[in-house]
């Protein structure tokens, strides 16, 4: 019965926000998708159904770091319009198929100047318009299909069509991400395809674009190119305005054409923008915030930037392509990618438990189907593939923080099975018996990232711990929190901070604590960060990190360095990542994030208190630059809700949360089960930023902590906010 009612249901959902049910827009205005799109946010202004497959959006660039989402604020053309992006992440991919429209004599390139006051985005719409090219483009989407509609302002319009499109890192890349591609013009309103991609991953990509006006002519670009994937120009009459719809599949163009059958068989572009809108508004609303319009559009885009993914990429017939290409069908349903574990595993997957619980089971199942068919869990997956980016086995806290808040619908032997597995046999950049033989990763044996790996791994087998004790599995957690003691063998007590350490027990010499690096980049023992950022990855066990530091003070001390020691040009190599510094510590990237907590943990939440204000006012602002990092899909903005809130998951399979001090003075946050997690902040403002005391449901909470339970029963989080430390 389960799989049924989860097939249905993302159909159900869509058709909900169609009927008489009304949802209140009044937060959809508060979101502003420019913020993160210029600096280093690598977010985009296009159109997108939460956790859709699909997000038309301008074009502005597609090729280097800086275009990891195609588009970036300060530019004056743009190329056109792709159907896909990546929401904040730091390696370039999709941009499929660029459409660009014009009318009167195209410009060169095709690429056109725009009116910038024009140009307006809110949650599932898009629009601009184009000088040189003449034409007013709006977008919108539903889950698998974009939406164009196009007002010509001169004769002759025409539509230009890029399949060779896409983000990539180089000029090379761009000439051969299509491996194979066909384009077929089926009839008069309808064009098919097919392209192999590769960049980022090797995908496939099947597809419908259909026109509400006749093509007169579909013509080449004759420009010299020799490509894999066409360029085109469709003719049309003289027509003032014109609609397409562009409908993905990674399985089939008959998927492709049941996706835009099954969600959009009308021509109603005003319809699917309020669908898709009152879609936004339903999720949006969830917490209730108050707030000036700065505090609002600042929590309401982080929460929509949550909610864009992970991707559903299943046709709605439930088919997709699994990690080895081939077809299979989801027993509920839906498939979900786009993990960035290693983001979002610290805060933005312990939110969804809270706000969207309902979507959480089926985010677990997919990470077990990809593992059967992978043979261990997912690392970092785009469009169903396994990209391998980043470190760890991060899957593995996702499933045990879902499974030990009793979530339904997860097989929890299975789950603990494909864990165990992932964390005992060996894969790509996890070597466990190099691993279990040294108790650590040495350098001179793994040679990138050596020490990140040592922390990260340590911290996954804490998480698989906690699932076996759980399960009464006895002599597995026995071995997995042994095992998550492996942090202690890297740390150096002469400098106080995480060094690496060779297969014969020697450190690593010479040793410099402000080097920053990363796996084929700049190389290295940590992972887009230092000795400093990384001594503090040891959300497990708080108290034994403060014992190898020599005790609280000592600790408090060592933090107390961090915030401070600033970086010099002769003390690091190059990594983009590492951004928002104060000193040492690095907010725009996230081995960074729970640091602040650490001080309330030790008995300073005066100093938590001053740290999160200090981020606040720097590095989350209402502007096109206001991100000081990549947004991460969704990480970055996952750490403004819950600390705006007042609290932060730490370690977030202990089912606790950290008191910090809030940035609002109230939220109501709307719980799926009916009750009403309320919080308030007594007296907060620029000068009370000090928690004097805290209080739920009028008990006072002396150890600064409050729990998932106590969330989800509902109640009264309760600050009285000071001036004094």
């Amino acid at each position: 019965m389960r799989s049924i009612i989860s097939f249905l249901y993302p159909i159900l959902l869509f058709v909900s926000c169609s009927g008489n049910k009304s949802i209140s827009l009044e937060v959809n205005r508060y979101v502003d998708p420019f913020i993160g799109t210029t600096y280093t946010g690598h977010t985009f202004p296009g159109a997108t159904y939460p956790l859709g497959m699909v997000q038309p959006g301008p074009q502005t660039g597609c090729i280097g770091w800086d275009y990891c989402a195609g588009y970036r604020y300060e530019d004056t053309l743009i190329s056109g319009f792709s159907q896909n992006r990546l929401n904040g992440t730091g390696v370039p991919d999709m941009g499929d198929i660029l459409i660009m429209p014009y009318s009167g004599i195209a410009a060169k390139d095709f690429k056109s100047t725009y009116q910038k006051s024009s140009e307006k985005a809110t949650p599932g719409y898009y629009t601009v318009k184009l000088i040189d090219n003449s034409v007013t483009v709006e977008l919108t989407a539903t889950s698998h299909v974009a939406m164009h509609r196009y007002r010509f302002e001169k004769e002759n319009p025409s539509i230009y069509i890029n399949f060779q499109n896409g983000s990539v890192g180089s000029e090379k890349s761009y000439d051969n991400r299509i491996l194979s591609a066909t384009v077929e013009l089926e009839d008069a309103y309808t064009i098919t395809g097919y392209q192999r991609v590769k960049a980022w991953v090797e995908r496939d990509i099947f597809y419908v674009i259909k026109l509400d006006k006749p093509i007169l002519s579909f013509e080449d670009v004759i420009d010299g190119r020799a490509d894999k994937a066409p360029r085109k120009i469709i003719r049309l009459a003289n027509e003032k305005e014109v609609q397409i719809k562009v409908a993905f599949s990674m399985v089939s163009v008959e998927g492709a054409k049941k996706n835009l059958n099954m969600e959009l068989e009308h021509w109603d572009f005003d319809q699917v923008t309020k669908e898709t809108g009152n879609k936004w508004g339903n999720y949006l609303s969830r917490i209730e915030m108050e707030g000036d319009d700065d505090q609002k559009t600042n929590f309401y885009t982080a929460l929509y930037h949550l909610l864009i993914q992970p991707n559903n990429i299943a046709d709605v017939n439930g088919q997709y392509k699994n990690a080895k290409d081939s077809v299979s069908l989801s027993p509920f349903g839906a498939y979900y990618s786009t993990f960035s574990l290693w983001d979002t595993y610290r805060a933005a997957h312990p939110l969804y438990t809270i706000l969207t619980p309902e979507l959480l089971p089926d985010m677990i199942n997919s990470m077990l189907l990809h593992a059967e068919c992978q043979g261990y869990l997912p690392i970092w997956t785009l469009w169903g593939k396994e990209t391998h980016c980043m470190i760890g086995n991060h899957a593995v806290p996702v499933i045990v923080e879902a499974c030990l808040k009793d979530f339904p619908g997860i097989d929890v032997e299975q789950a603990y099975h494909w864990i165990k597995n992932s964390l005992t046999v060996s894969h790509f950049k996890y070597d466990t018996e190099v691993y279990d033989r040294y108790g650590y990763f040495p350098f001179d044996i793994i040679e990138e990232e050596s020490v990140s790996r040592t922390l990260e791994g340590a911290y996954d087998d804490y998480c698989a711990a906690q699932l076996a004790r759980k399960l009464g599995k006895d002599e597995d957690y026995a071995f997995f929190m042994n095992r998550s003691g492996s942090y202690k063998e890297l740390f150096d007590t002469q400098t106080g901070l995480m060094r690496g350490k060779d297969s014969n027990g020697n450190w690593r010499t010479p040793f410099n604590a402000f080097h920053l690096s990363h796996a084929g980049t700049a190389g290295g023992d940590y992972t887009e960060g230092n000795a400093w950022q990384y001594t503090w990855h040891v959300q497990q066990d708080i108290e034994g990190l403060t014992a190898l530091m020599g005790g609280k003070d000592k600790m408090i001390e060592k933090l107390d360095s961090l915030f401070v020691i600033e970086q010099t040009a002769e003390q690091t190599g190059f990594v983009g990542d590492v951004t928002g510094l104060i000193g040492q510590y690095a907010h725009g990237n996230e081995p960074s994030h729970h640091v602040i907590y650490m001080y309330t943990m030790l008995g300073r939440n005066d100093r938590t208190a001053e740290l999160v204000r200090e981020v606040f006012d720097r590095f989350y602002l209402p502007e096109p630059d206001g991100l000081c990092g990549n947004d991460d899909c969704g990480q970055m903005s996952a750490w403004y809700i819950f600390s705006a809130l007042g609290f932060y998951p730490v370690d977030p399979v202990s089912l606790e949360y950290i008191i910090g001090a809030p940035q609002i003075p109230q939220a109501r946050i709307n719980l799926r089960n009916g009750k009403v997690f309320t919080m308030m902040a007594h007296g907060l403002s620029k000068e009370n930023k000090y928690v004097e005391s805290v209080c739920l449901n009028g008990r006072k909470i002396e150890d600064y902590k409050i729990s998932y339970a106590d969330i989800m029963e509902g109640g009264m989080l309760e600050f009285v906010m000071t001036d004094r430390k």
